[in-house]
């Protein structure tokens, strides 16, 4: 996946950085804490003042953020829909490209990130991030009659359906496998239906997404990564405050099944935790 990439390692197998998702580390062309000193007064109460939570996010994201007819939604949106409900704040959107959403998010043309952005060392240096709402691992993804393969060392000597830009190819190269390239998941999926490779590697959400819009069960997880990919809300520094009530918001959306109920309905099981 683009936003979330897990570098899953078994020796190195990997550091988890979708899609969806590798994404970058998000640099921008101003540094985010000489950006959030420029601005004064707490984050909070200027949202709650404006009682607006501006939020920026992609649009072109499925499941995560995409458009149904003139709607926009999503995990995603629906998530930070209701955070900004228990808050007691409206949300508003700017559909920025993926590229550009660091630099928008310096900028202050929004307040916040929700964008499955993984949190990651590199990031948060920059940037705050609250609880995750995604979690997410790399997982082994074989037919379901398949008794080979059962973690990512017995990818050894066998054939893996990977895009070369993928940091799953990596994951898969590390592990011993012979790599078939390929475009995406379904390509993936179509070669291994064939017969024509033994597996694909790629990030849970992927095969849960696929499988909730195309139940198949003649593919199955195999073997699931120890590393996970955590996904959160990412905010300037100096927004400390608001990234508390955020937390505080996530935490409520918990302790009511909200957030469960939420992921349940684009993957089919929780995985907000």
């Amino acid at each position: 996946m683009k936003r979330t990439v897990p570098l899953l390692a078994t020796a190195a197998i990997l550091a988890l950085s979708l899609s969806a998702c590798g994404s970058s580390s998000g640099s921008s062309g101003g540094s985010a804490e000489s950006s959030s000193s420029e601005q004064s007064g707490s984050a909070l109460q200027k949202v709650k003042d404006a009682g607006v939570l501006t939020v920026g996010t992609e649009g072109t994201y499925r499941p995560f953020s995409f458009h149904e007819g003139s709607d926009l939604t999503g995990y995603d949106v629906e998530v930070i829909k209701a955070v900004g409900e228990k808050m007691g704040v409206e949300v508003k959107f700017q559909e920025t490209q993926w590229d550009a959403i660091f630099a928008g998010l310096d900028a202050g043309r929004f307040d916040a990130i929700a964008n499955q952005v993984a949190i990651n060392p590199e990031r948060e240096k920059k940037y705050l991030f609250s609880q995750p709402y995604t979690v997410s691992e790399g997982v082994v993804v074989t037919k379901s009659d398949n008794t080979d393969i059962t973690s990512f060392d017995s990818l050894k000597g066998k054939k893996t359906a990977q895009s070369l830009t993928s940091s799953f190819y990596e994951a898969a190269k590390a592990a011993g496998a012979t790599i078939e390239p390929v475009e995406g998941w379904a390509q993936s999926v179509t070669l291994l239906k064939q017969g024509r490779v033994d597996a694909t590697v790629n990030d849970k959400l992927t095969f849960l997404d696929a499988q909730k819009t195309n139940p198949d069960d003649s593919i199955k997880i195999a073997a699931e990564s120890e590393d996970k990919s955590e996904s959160a809300v990412t905010l300037r520094k100096g927004s400390e405050d608001l990234q508390e009530a955020i937390d505080d918001a996530l935490d409520e959306l918990r302790k009511d099944g909200e957030l469960a109920s939420i992921s349940e309905k684009y993957f089919g099981e929780d995985v907000s935790k």
